[in-house]
């Protein structure tokens, strides 16, 4: 019993709670700088594929096989190697969190979650430039979707695991919907996890997640080739793939059609509504990946036989 005492008051729901919001402030760090590692490290591709003469003459080499790229591609190289060394180093964790608009180091006080952003009203102290108020709701949604994972799993290490499953998703959600990008670094990790805690019992069948991964991957791949195909045009991005391959490893198979179904009606929804009030980007398109997120969560509170008696499959 004495073991069970502090387990009971670790997973509990205010416990997960107070998690959560800590969780949650992580989360905005990951949503605003891991897009601008990934940019950044693209734009160092960039810069290294147009001074590789040999990938040149690889690719657009004339039938002499004398081509090579021309003195103003190797100075843009040089230019862009340069501009990319000049930054600042930049990782998910450093430099420490700072004003967007003038730099202003935020001292602790101003980092707690929620109690930051309160103090000092949605404004930057130094420059008084508006903070998001999207920050203090991110941290606590993640607070509210831990408390909710406690009561919906009860006292057992693998609540913890759907904590991290649903941050994962709100994270790729957010980072989705402001860049259009599933970055592998998540989507992949978020697939691995769902096997492993499936092989080791801690979540669904291990059948079902291998066979959710793989019904999950297979079926928008195939709908992206159908119609690039017919329209020769792309549909969605790869990523939205992993996505649910990595939702049908935590959820297994059978969820893959509900989760595709509520995705698709809710997405259309959000896209008429923003078709009418003329707030499509450009492109006049809207990120599917939030929506297979919310989808893939509404499907983890919900539970598998409430889903499936919502569609009269059960």
């Amino acid at each position: 019993m004495r073991d069970a005492v502090p387990l009971e008051l670790l997973l509990s729901p205010i416990a997960l709670a107070v998690l959560g919001l800590c969780v949650g402030s992580f989360l905005n760090v990951v949503i605003h700088r891991l897009p601008l590692v990934l940019e950044r490290q693209w734009w160092t591709d960039v810069a290294h594929q147009l001074a590789d003469a040999e990938s040149w003459r690889r690719v657009f080499a004339s039938r002499d096989g004398k081509a090579a790229p021309s003195p103003e591609q190797q100075k843009t190289a040089g230019a862009l190697g340069s501009a990319i060394d000049a930054l600042a180093p930049l990782t998910i964790a450093r430099p420490r969190s700072r004003c967007p608009a003038c730099g202003h180091q935020l001292a602790w006080h101003e980092n707690l979650p929620v109690i930051g952003w309160l103090r000092l009203k949605g404004r930057c102290s130094a420059c008084g430039s508006r903070i998001s108020a999207r920050y203090p709701i991110v941290e606590l949604t993640t607070a509210l979707m831990f408390a909710t994972i406690a009561g919906r799993f009860g006292v057992q290490p693998a609540t913890l695991l759907w904590c991290g499953f649903a941050a994962a998703l709100l994270a790729l959600a957010l980072i989705d919907w402001d860049t259009t990008v599933l970055p592998d670094s998540l989507t992949l990790p978020l697939l691995w996890a769902g096997l492993i805690a499936a092989a080791l019992g801690w979540t669904i069948p291990l059948p079902a997640a291998l066979w959710g991964t793989v019904t999950g991957y297979l079926s928008l791949w195939s709908v992206y080739w159908l119609f690039k195909l017919t329209t020769g045009k792309e549909g969605m991005g790869h990523g939205d793939f992993k996505l649910l391959a990595a939702l049908g490893a935590w959820l297994g198979w059978q969820m893959i059609v509900p989760m595709l179904l509520l995705a698709s009606i809710i997405g259309a929804v959000v896209g008429i509504g923003m078709k009418f009030a003329a707030t499509l980007r450009e492109g006049r398109y809207v990120p599917f990946g939030p929506f297979l997120a919310g989808a893939g969560l509404v499907v983890m509170f919900a539970g598998a036989p409430t889903v499936l008696d919502w569609i009269g499959w059960a």
